[in-house]
């Protein structure tokens, strides 16, 4: 009898759910269903036939409806971003039930002597019933367990603000009782802090309606930094390209080599540009460069007679000053040092270097050699320049800049993103320091997307948006 009444009362919610009169996953419309429906073989063994139909038709309704279409509404069409805040609301929805659960199991290990004998026969069957129990409370394990599984992989699938690192951590702790509720937990506040940061984004896009907002008046070249190379399958911006392209602006890439000089480097730039002018029917270009992509396209500008043809130069993270990190570097034994430039060498012909050089273009990023290049190849006038700089907070903000950044703490070198200080970042207009709310500040790999991660108060793709919106109202 009182299976039937309760699913009688499940069945009316879900068909007011099916009119949208109510939300399951409502605050306290959620309670009776993850309540009494994960019983369902309790509910099956106390219902009439009719009563059993009803059953299996909401069970089907609430598995099909939380696992495929866990909210109704979005802030934003954007797919990977609504499966990753499905995600987090399945989690919770696991959570929310296992607490009921853990109530309901107390409740009745504590108090089912005092409760009237018609409820205890339902609640509680008793010894000779207490396989039928047991079956129960493996099926409600299961049905919850489900909802934290698809949860838990949605959100580990989708969530950019966890990296490779945090989540090969938390799948490997994800069996830990107890643990696993307080990584459960953080996965969530990831999800929605990144939900609520593309929803952010969203409303930034729909108040640029014509898409134009980064159409400057010559298309832009970025160039990458050293040990990299402009890949096709892995793209050294990370999203930022995307995104700039999507705003319209017309992108292209330096493609120059990963360890090439300054020199080698900035005959490959010089033709890229060419090419770029050529293609574009126009007479000048912008550039943003990265890291040691900044002293390449200097050198273009005023030792190959490019200022003429470059509108703008901003560099994000550059070594203007040098990187302290070479001057420990350099206090390897010079053999070592090149025995090791050699093997680099060799690995990045392989994948399109020409003439590759990992000693010579190291060297290159020294103080020693910087104080000389600033002195060789000035500004040019007729070019404008402008800066940006990053730091990190602490050298574990970064785990794979984290050894560089505590090597430059030591040397004295305070205030990096890693491996260029604050103070060698900055030239031409420093336009400012970029770090995060959060704990971590902001490394030299956060600066191009490197990880395709969101952080707490830094928003990269945001953040190129407006420094290609400002070369556009600059008139470039």
């Amino acid at each position: 009898m009182y299976g039937l009444i309760i699913t009688v009362l499940i069945s009316c919610i879900l068909i007011a759910d099916v009119f949208k009169l109510v939300d399951i996953t409502g605050k306290y419309i959620r309670i009776p269903v993850f309540l009494f429906l994960p019983h369902f073989v309790l509910l099956w063994c106390n219902c009439t036939v009719w009563g059993r139909i009803l059953l299996v038709v909401d069970f089907m309704y609430v598995c099909i409806r939380l696992h495929f279409f866990p909210f109704r509404h979005s802030q934003i069409d954007n797919f990977r971003v609504n499966v990753l805040f499905g995600g987090q609301l399945l989690i919770r929805f696991a959570l929310w039930g296992m607490t009921f659960q853990t109530l309901y199991y107390l409740g009745l290990l504590f108090f089912h002597d005092s409760l009237p004998l018609s409820w205890t026969a339902f609640l509680f069957p008793g010894e000779k019933n207490m396989l039928l129990f047991t079956i129960d409370a493996v099926f409600t394990v299961l049905f919850l367990w489900g909802f934290l599984v698809n949860g838990a992989l949605r959100v580990l699938f989708t969530c950019y603000r966890l990296g490779i690192i945090k989540r090969i951590l938390i799948v490997l702790n994800l069996w830990i009782p107890f643990v696993n509720l307080f990584l459960m937990n953080y996965i969530c506040k990831k999800a929605i802090e990144e939900y609520y940061g593309e929803c952010c984004r969203f409303e930034n896009k729909m108040e640029r309606p014509d898409n134009l907002t980064c159409r400057t008046k010559y298309p832009i070249i970025l160039l990458h930094g050293i040990g990299f190379r402009d890949m096709q399958y892995f793209n050294y911006w990370g999203r930022i390209p995307k995104r700039l392209v999507e705003n319209g602006a017309a992108v292209y890439y330096g493609h120059q080599e990963a360890w090439g000089t300054v020199e080698n480097n900035g005959l490959i730039i010089q033709q890229k540009i060419n090419e770029v002018l050529a293609q574009n029917n126009c007479d000048k270009v912008n550039i943003i460069a990265h890291s040691k992509g900044g002293l390449d396209a200097r050198y273009v500008i005023s030792e190959l007679d490019m200022a003429a043809n470059i509108a703008s130069l901003t560099t994000v993270s550059t070594p203007h000053l040098g990187s302290e990190l070479i001057t420990l570097l350099n206090k390897l034994p010079d053999n070592l040092y090149r025995f090791i430039s050699s093997l680099f060498n060799k690995t990045f012909q392989k994948i399109g270097d020409q003439t590759p050089d990992c000693y010579a273009a190291s060297k290159q990023l020294a103080p020693e050699y910087c104080r000389e290049f600033n002195e060789r190849y000035p500004d040019a006038p007729e070019v404008y320049y402008q800066s940006y700089a990053s730091v990190m907070k602490h050298p574990l903000g970064d785990s794979l800049l984290s050894v560089p950044h505590l090597l430059m703490s030591f040397s004295g070198a305070a205030g990096s993103d890693g491996l260029v200080t604050e103070a060698s970042a900055k030239w031409g207009n420093f336009r400012g320091t970029f770090t995060s709310t959060g704990r971590r500040g902001i490394s030299h790999g956060d600066m191009i997307d490197l990880k395709r991660e969101d952080y707490k108060g830094f928003d990269v793709l945001e953040e190129y948006i407006r420094i290609v919106q400002d070369l556009k109202n600059r008139g470039f």
